[in-house]
């Protein structure tokens, strides 16, 4: 690699101003794990407590340091490559690099995985992007910033966005030099309510990392979950070698469609709608833009029987749909997400590997209780929050009801989060644990075996999906 990507007005280029538009997906649930992609409940910081308590602080390291090994290889960056992707988002969480209780002194055993990752998507010609999903604080109002609370912190204490600012000028001294980083993406759906600390703090995060950095390109996520930048005006004249990300989920993709999707002409202009929406302040300016996020996610036999097939058949209808929109403008790219157990992942772990064995009847029960909420399908439940979300309806004036993120969170999504996403998964935190009392570490080196790639099935139909629009891209 003998230079590094850049933006130029509009577009990702190489060192001779070739385009390059980055296709991939993002590595979700890996260094920032997630309860939905590998089947625990709540946040990562509250099963890595669980687990040492049950089976000791070593045991436990030993367990979550396989896990990493595992979740990613060789094997899975030559399938990637071969699909014609080239792009891979790294998600990862700041407490990998920083103890809360020990701030601002870099815990350097962080870049162990990381730098094996970026190094072997290296070596099949893969850029990689960093992404700071979790920061101190919590940056946004939800589980995967793993900090256990619906409040954004972040946005109240500013030594949590000054320890942000540390963090990433010692990524940026450490990567400043690795030119198959695409770039970094400082902050990961952040959620401030003033819509205006965020413009504030990307400035300074832009001017931290540039002293020490002026290559990368960095990707500035929207406000609200990465769809909103109608508050940042001119701030972009200020920002070098800068693009902009939003994450474009369609609501089509999800338990929680209003309707079946069958691709109408309505359909598709709602869709095409809402993703001009979000990307309309960077046309405005000609900016460069990034879709950080985006995909449906997939029926499940155990959990939707004969009708797993119908379903997945319209989330792919969504995908294509998407897909076509995107090749029209030619847009970069990372679905959400490349593995996991069974829900959203390319690829995803077997039923019959020993993690999902040991777990089977807990994830049932996870599924039934509709703990998380990414895609959560409430059928089972409804019945029991229902009339709390009536209450809250009845006795608080319609002006009250909409609070921020709204309308990203609606009334009822809110609360779900609190009732059944943070409530409930609390006491369910040492129920997952309890699973692994008494395994060796023989046993635990089994079970974190489960997510290599040689234990994964493949989701063939949204792979040739992807792989063809690849194709078509490359072509292009």
């Amino acid at each position: 690699m003998s230079s590094y990507l850049k933006v130029s007005g509009t577009k990702v280029v190489d060192g001779d101003d070739k385009e390059v538009i980055l296709r991939g997906a993002g590595l979700g649930g890996w260094m920032n794990m997630e309860n939905f992609i590998s089947g625990y409940p709540g946040c990562e910081f509250q099963i890595r407590t669980a687990l040492a308590e049950v089976v000791g602080p070593i045991k436990s390291e030993f367990f979550f340091d396989r896990f990493l090994e595992y979740f990613f290889q060789e094997e899975d960056a030559k399938f990637f490559k071969s699909l014609g992707l080239n792009c891979i988002r790294l998600p990862f969480n700041y407490r990998h690099f920083e103890d809360d209780l020990n701030p601002r002194v870099l815990k350097e055993e962080g870049f162990k995985h990381l730098d094996r990752v970026i190094d072997l998507c290296a070596q099949q010609g893969i850029y990689t992007i960093l992404d700071l999903h979790a920061a101190a604080g919590g940056q946004n109002t939800d589980w995967h910033c793993d900090a256990g609370t619906h409040i954004a912190n972040f946005w109240l204490h500013k030594d949590f966005q000054d320890r942000t600012i540390w963090l990433w000028k010692e990524l940026a001294k450490h990567y400043a030099n690795n030119k198959w980083i695409a770039g970094y993406n400082p902050l990961n759906e952040p959620t401030d309510p003033t819509h205006t600390a965020v413009i504030k703090f990307y400035d300074q995060i832009h001017d931290a990392i540039r002293s020490i950095d002026t290559e990368h390109v960095i990707f500035f996520d929207g406000n609200t979950f990465a769809s909103d930048f109608s508050h940042f005006g001119d701030m972009h004249k200020k920002w070098q070698n800068t693009a902009y990300s939003i994450h474009d989920y369609s609501g089509y993709g999800f338990p929680a469609s209003p309707e079946d999707y069958v691709s109408s002409d309505e359909q598709r202009r709602r869709m095409k709608r809402s993703y001009e929406r979000k990307r309309e302040w960077m046309d405005q300016h000609g900016l460069c833009v990034w879709n950080g996020e985006w995909g449906p996610v997939y029926a499940r036999r155990q959990y939707d029987g004969l009708a797993t097939d119908a379903i997945n058949e319209r989330r792919y209808k969504v995908l294509r749909d998407q897909l076509a929109i995107y090749n029209q403008d030619r847009l970069s790219w990372s679905i959400w997400l490349y593995k996991d157990i069974g829900f959203q992942g390319m690829v995803y772990v077997s039923q019959e590997t020993s993690y999902m064995v040991l777990l089977k009847d807990f994830l049932a029960k996870k599924h039934r209780l509709a703990v998380d909420a990414w895609g959560a399908d409430t059928t089972q439940v409804r019945h029991i929050y229902q009339p709390l979300i009536d209450h809250i309806t009845k006795e608080i004036p319609q002006e009250n009801q909409n609070l921020y993120p709204f309308p990203v969170w609606k009334l009822s999504d809110r609360v779900g989060r609190l009732s059944r996403s943070i409530l409930v998964t609390e006491y369910l935190v040492k129920e997952w644990a309890e699973h692994f009392r008494g395994k060796s570490e023989a046993e635990l080196d089994e079970i974190a075996k489960s997510f290599k790639f040689e234990n994964c099935l493949r989701r063939d139909g949204l792979n040739k999906i992807l792989m063809d629009n690849a194709q078509t891209w490359s072509s292009g």
